[in-house]
């Protein structure tokens, strides 16, 4: 809830999954079946095609290209640069990417304009790395690379299967829509997308992914500057948890936080998308579950932003959670 000067001014309603490594759902809130696209929370399990056909000793990718799939990055320079070694390594130029071009998220995301006349290619879009690496799949097994975004190109089909697998459900059960960067996106129960979460958090314990998963999350927790950037949620909760949590938010009020330790995860809807919100909730959500200490809890304080100040500093209002996860039975 939101208010100012006292009085209710927004409701941002969620739905919560929290479930263990089996799939068993420990705790929620709302709808812990709420079927949501997954929109970028998808990009490491995107990925698993590629690492569980050996595509990374194929072309020698590094941890920070591996995090690079993964990544809804901010199109720094060093982002587009990784892009641009991946392309290099399988033998093609930024022309091949499908992703498109829009303003990088360094600008957008903070409400920026970029520097006058400066022009941005498909390496500065947030997608970047995961198309490098669909390319690089095409590449090491000899697919056709104009049409590798559509739903019945063979990468896609492989993708779609391992996402399945991963998440433990029918792969043509999961509803189907194109992301913002031309891909296919499936939707899935909130709970679903936990498991696979916590399944890729466990690395190597994992019976199916295990290696795979392993790198994933390894690459992920140790570059998390590359899988966001400066200043991002996904950058500051993954230092916050100190290579134990894995994080990563979707377009549209998803965000999925693991943690190795715990063999753990949880997954979140804002249902109207409401960024702010969304933060808020998943630092209450951490909260609740105990999951903080209190460095912990001081270093997220500014992602609840509890108090809201105009652009001169004033206190006009305050954003609260009201929701209690609730056990499940």
């Amino acid at each position: 809830e939101l208010s100012r000067g006292g009085t209710l001014e927004n409701q941002h309603f969620c739905s919560i999954a929290f479930v263990d490594t089996t799939g068993h759902l420990l705790a929620f809130a709302g709808d812990p079946e709420w079927t949501t696209f997954t929109r970028s929370t998808l990009k490491a399990l995107q990925a698993l095609p590629f690492l569980e056909g050996a595509g990374a000793e194929h072309f020698g990718f590094d941890t920070e290209q591996i995090a690079l799939m993964c990544a809804s990055h901010n199109g720094e320079e060093r982002h587009a640069a990784i892009a641009e070694r991946m392309l290099g390594q399988a033998g093609l130029g930024v022309g091949a990417l499908r992703c498109g071009c829009h303003v990088p998220l360094r600008f957008s995301f903070f409400d920026q304009a970029p520097p006058q006349g400066q022009a941005f290619d498909a390496r500065y879009n947030n997608c970047s790395g995961k198309h490098a690496g669909f390319l690089a799949y095409c590449v090491q097994h000899q697919l056709p690379l104009e049409n590798y975004t559509e739903l019945d190109h063979p990468l896609q089909l492989a993708v779609r299967r391992e996402v399945a697998r991963a998440m433990g459900v029918a792969a043509q059960s999961m509803p189907v829509g194109i992301d913002g960067c031309s891909a296919p996106n499936f939707a899935v129960p909130l709970s679903r997308l936990a498991y696979g979460y916590a399944r890729l958090a466990q690395g190597a314990a994992d019976p199916e992914f295990g290696a795979s998963f392993s790198r994933l999350f390894d690459a992920m927790t140790t570059h998390p500057d590359v899988v966001s950037g400066t200043g991002r949620n996904d950058l500051a909760l993954m230092r916050a948890g100190a290579g134990d949590w894995v994080s990563k938010v979707g377009a549209d009020g998803v965000q999925v936080v693991a943690s190795r330790s715990r063999a753990q995860a949880f997954a979140i809807k804002i249902i109207d998308a409401n960024k702010p919100a969304l933060y808020a909730a998943t630092v209450e959500t951490l909260e609740q579950l105990g999951w903080l200490n209190d460095t912990q809890r001081e270093t997220l304080q500014p992602w609840r932003a509890q108090q809201l100040v105009n652009a001169r500093g004033v206190l006009v209002g305050e954003r609260r959670a009201v929701f209690d996860l609730q056990e499940a039975t």
